[in-house]
């Protein structure tokens, strides 16, 4: 019966570790706000910055989570695949970081964290203190779980030993069953620190006793945590994809210098430290961080191989417009944000391209995801512009640039509006693929085809309109207004048509509701297009090109005033002798 409890004991700490990671990671994340969604799409031109934020993004969130977030940014076209070398290479190392500070016998002071952790997560009044107390929780239960593990492993010292003897790093067959042992874990459980800090209870509890063992479950680990980008990436767009095979790439170049190496490593770490765990936690760092400074020279070269490898024959979508450096410069920095509004634009276009495919064939799996991936990317973007306009406006702004920043925001809240739409499109489609009965005739599709025409027409005059080089959005609003119009006097053609094909019996009941939630939807989209062209017709709509180089100095930070009490003023009013 004991021996039944030390084994769930084991298993209890590797779920309370990996609990605990996720509980910590999460505090971290709140703690640093949306900052962090924004930090990597900043540092794309230096690949210092981009190792840095990396590495900072890894201590905090931990490899696999933070690839993952570099792979939505892929995905949204915010950064390019050559800028995600270095904060792929940065994510690793800051991983082993924080698997540094786990490697501190500290499993005497995680009550204590634990219970003040919690005390500041039960505090409602500050969030920030809450999200900090969350991650100090989630760290008591980091090295809860890991003292978990070594308590319960302890007793198993002499059956363990026989069986973990053939993972052995002084041995190619020994190097070769630890790797592919801990990859196979690694990938289970998505968690290369729940693999290290294996490494640490069982050296803790005496299984482990010499570096040669631990050292091919630390490279195994690094090849398994590859397995949560890589399932990250799936449904993405081909340079996502690419993003996540950068990041398997790398980490088997480091698993393959690190066995060619292993002489050197088993030799020099050693010299580091007396204890084993913080061996094999140095052993984590040295073999990231070496292997990081000989592949981030090659950055370039490496996106390369990995874009020759990955083929496409799609074109890869455009970067973003948003420029950091521009910031400074707000009439520059506004003229980014309607070109990345005008490729929003265009990515909600191309979507709207293939609705007439869902509408007249059947089923395509491939037009389903691009219209679901599209929608993502839209989502992403417009989150992305938005704080890049929070950051704009801690700038010096004329009153036109600011005006002009609530108008692009709101035509960024109406083309996100269409991008839902449009996947709306998707689903009436596919619902009305699965209905036998839901066939219209001839004539009425051709009538529905001519409104999507119609409709298409006005978003195509839309991504014409936020071209932010032209210098009449004012005509171009117009234009969106005359296609409007032409579309609900076809839409009121159709309307009639459709009223009386029902009242005759002459057309299926099932049809007719979706054809009307295809007019519906249709005139949604054209309603939000509208939108978009009255704000356009505002005198405050256009971009003066003689300021784009002017810079503006940020603005001081002030405190916020103090709010008058409306009861305590009125009272004050009335007692005032003049009235």
């Amino acid at each position: 019966m004991d021996t039944v409890l030390n084994v769930f004991a084991i298993i209890g700490g590797i779920a309370l570790f990996i609990f605990g990671m996720n509980i910590m990671t999460a505090g971290l994340r709140g703690t640093a706000g949306d900052g962090l969604r924004t930090v990597l799409t900043r540092v794309g031109r230096s690949r210092l910055a981009g190792v840095t934020a990396g590495t900072f993004l890894g201590g905090l969130i931990h490899s696999s989570a933070a690839t993952v977030m570099i792979v939505g940014f892929v995905n949204a076209g915010l950064i390019s695949l050559p800028s995600t070398i270095p904060s792929i290479l940065g994510a690793n190392i800051g991983t082993t970081i924080s698997m540094q500070a786990v490697s501190f016998k500290l499993s005497s002071y995680c009550y204590l964290a634990i219970v003040f952790g919690l005390a500041m997560n039960l505090q409602k009044r500050y969030p920030r203190i809450g999200q900090a107390g969350l991650a100090l929780l989630g760290f008591g239960l980091l090295f809860l779980g890991i003292e978990t593990m070594a308590e319960a492993a302890y007793p198993f010292r002499a059956q363990l030993q026989p069986i973990l003897s053939p993972v052995n790093g002084a041995t190619w067959s020994g190097m070769l069953c630890g790797i592919a042992l801990a990859a196979a874990l690694t990938a289970v459980w998505q968690s290369s620190g729940a693999t290290i800090a294996i490494c640490f209870a069982f050296a803790e509890a005496g299984i482990f006793t010499s570096l040669e063992q631990v050292y091919p479950i630390v490279l195994g680990a690094h090849i398994g945590t590859c397995a949560t980008a890589l399932l990250g990436s799936i449904g993405t767009n081909i340079q996502a994809r690419r993003a996540a095979c950068a990041h398997l790439g790398f980490n088997l170049f480091n698993v393959a210098f690190a066995v060619a190496a292993s002489p050197l490593f088993l030799r020099w770490i050693p010299l580091t430290a007396t204890d084993l765990v913080r061996q094999t936690a140095n052993l984590h760092t040295a073999v990231m961080v070496v292997s990081a400074l000989i592949i981030l020279p090659f950055s370039a070269a490496f996106a390369r191989i990995i874009t020759a490898v990955v083929r496409s024959n799609k074109p890869p979508p455009p970067p973003s417009f948003l420029d950091s450096t521009a910031i400074a410069k707000p009439e520059l920095a506004l003229h980014a944000v309607l070109s990345e509004l005008q490729r929003v634009a265009k990515v909600c276009g191309n979507s709207f391209q293939l609705v007439p495919h869902l509408m007249l064939f059947k089923h395509k799996r491939d037009t389903v995801r691009t219209i679901k991936s599209n929608e993502k990317i839209v989502n992403e973007i417009k989150r992305a512009v938005r704080d890049y306009l929070d950051a704009l406006t801690g700038r010096y702004l004329s009153q036109r640039q600011l005006m002009l920043i609530q108008y692009v925001d709101r035509c960024m809240i109406d083309l996100e509006r269409i991008g839902d739409h449009i996947d709306e499109l998707c689903d009436v489609s596919l619902r009305r693929q699965a209905q036998d009965g839901a066939l219209m005739d001839k004539a009425l599709l051709e009538e529905l085809l001519g409104l999507y025409k119609s409709a298409a027409k006005v978003l195509e005059l839309v991504i014409q309109s936020l071209d932010p080089d032209q210098k009449a959005f004012q005509k171009s609003a117009r234009d969106i207004l005359d296609a409007r119009d032409a579309f609900k006097e076809r839409q009121g053609v159709l309307r009639e048509a459709l009223t009386g094909q029902v009242t005759n019996h002459e057309i299926d009941p099932l049809a007719a509701v979706f054809c009307a939630q295809y007019m519906g939807v249709f005139q949604r989209i054209v309603k939000h297009a509208r939108n978009i062209a009255l704000v356009q017709l505002q005198p405050e709509f256009f971009i003066k090109r003689t300021k784009l180089e002017r810079t503006a100095d940020p603005a001081p930070k002030t405190d916020t005033p103090e709010l008058a009490d409306a009861q305590d003023f009125l009272n004050r009013l009335q007692s005032d002798d003049r009235l």
